[in-house]
């Protein structure tokens, strides 16, 4: 039975930490083998990061190398340069994410890999990509969250920088490696021959500002944070309830109509300062404050209720608990598990990719420790 789409590819994974890993880890759950090459005696970085399950295995690491299998090699060593190369021969896709010329430093620069693997794909994820001025910096996503604008409209007025929940500096620029990645075995079914991608993490952040450099391309101003609001579209933030937030997106005058309708204000359609989406935009404070009187009266079940009976696009504020056991998260097999030989039973975040053609399994493979697979790997090679 086909494992996806990419069963049959072998991805040799030199990732670390978190935006390299998380691309092979979608290209594993796709369907490709991932065989991870890492340094003897300490391996990737994260197996040391926590935080921790109950027999000491890192959860960080756990969360980010489900079902891929592990082979410690020194590339400074003759004979796992041996077995390095051996498996660039029989792989289809090579990922790394180390700073720029670290891997030209070890022998294994594009120029060499084209040349002896010709149907190699190479895929380079980094701080600064392999180019500019900034190229042989260090960069974690912190920094790239702060350099590529992101951290600036984040947060509320007035307030002090602040970080994005979620490390999105080195998710964007593993997706964005991973929608390379793709691209590149699809022109390779038409040419023969591999390529190099070239992803660097800073370009990722510019490549989501979306609305933001849209702003200021037109207007000139620099756009800063608006807490929970949309900078363009009114009504269309966070509102305070009678116990807690409810978030509220009437993106359209007919949608508008609709909420006043359910918050037993009707009137508020007919008003000067709301007829349109420009209007409402001029008039977002006063508006939020009519629409929090409202809104404070009841509880956010209670207007949830009446937001989806009228069609508004609404929902809670859930917390992490909240979402994994949202009815719609589960149902969705959005909350899968591994068997680890030490920790057990593992939850952790699904597949959001659902696919007719192949099956999306509840679990998944387990967590490699490191230089587990050396001798199946060396075997399979011819090496032992």
């Amino acid at each position: 039975m086909s494992k996806g789409p990419l069963d049959g590819i072998t991805v040799i994974d030199m990732t670390r930490v978190l935006a390299g890993p998380y691309c092979t880890m979608l290209l594993h759950d796709l369907g490709a083998r991932v065989i991870k090459v890492e340094t003897p005696g300490h391996g990737d970085d994260a197996r040391h990061f926590g935080p921790y399950a109950k027999h000491g295995k890192s959860a960080y690491f756990m969360s980010l190398n489900r079902g891929k299998e592990s082979i410690a090699l020194n590339l400074k060593d003759d004979e796992d340069r041996k077995v390095f190369e051996a498996l660039l021969a029989k792989a289809d896709v090579l990922v790394e994410n180390y700073r720029a010329g670290t891997m030209e430093k070890l022998g294994y620069g594009w120029d060499r890999l084209e040349q002896d693997f010709p149907q190699l794909i190479y895929a380079a994820a980094s701080g600064f990509g392999q180019t500019g001025p900034y190229a042989n910096r260090a960069a974690y996503d912190m920094v790239v969250q702060g350099m590529g604008g992101i951290m600036s409209i984040t947060g509320h007025p007035g307030g002090p920088p602040t970080r994005v929940g979620t490390s999105v500096g080195d998710i964007t620029a593993g997706l964005f490696t991973t929608v390379g990645v793709n691209a590149a075995l699809l022109e390779r079914t038409k040419t023969g021959k591999g390529m190099m991608i070239d992803v660097s993490m800073l370009d990722c952040q510019l490549a989501i500002l979306e609305n933001a450099v849209a702003r200021y391309v037109t207007s000139g101003a620099i756009p800063g944070p608006l807490g929970a609001r949309h900078p363009s579209i009114t009504p269309f933030e966070a509102y305070e309830s009678g116990d807690g937030h409810i978030i509220i997106a009437a993106g359209n005058n007919k949608l508008f109509a609709s909420m006043a309708e359910a918050l037993g204000k009707p009137e508020m359609a007919e008003d000067p300062r709301y007829l349109s989406n420009k209007d409402r935009a001029e008039h977002v404070d006063v508006l939020k404050e009519e629409m929090e009187a409202v809104l404070k009266t009841n509880t956010t079940e209670h207007w949830m209720h009446e937001l989806e009976k009228a069609g508004v696009p609404c929902g809670p504020i859930n917390n992490v608990e909240q979402v994994m056991t949202d009815p719609q998260i589960l149902s969705r097999n959005m909350v899968v598990s591994i068997e680890d030989p030490q920790e057990g039973h593992f939850r952790m975040a699904g597949n959001p990719i659902k696919m007719s053609a192949h099956a999306d399994p509840s679990t998944r493979g387990h967590v490699p420790d490191l230089d587990e697979h050396r001798e199946a790997i060396l075997k399979e090679l011819g090496l032992a």
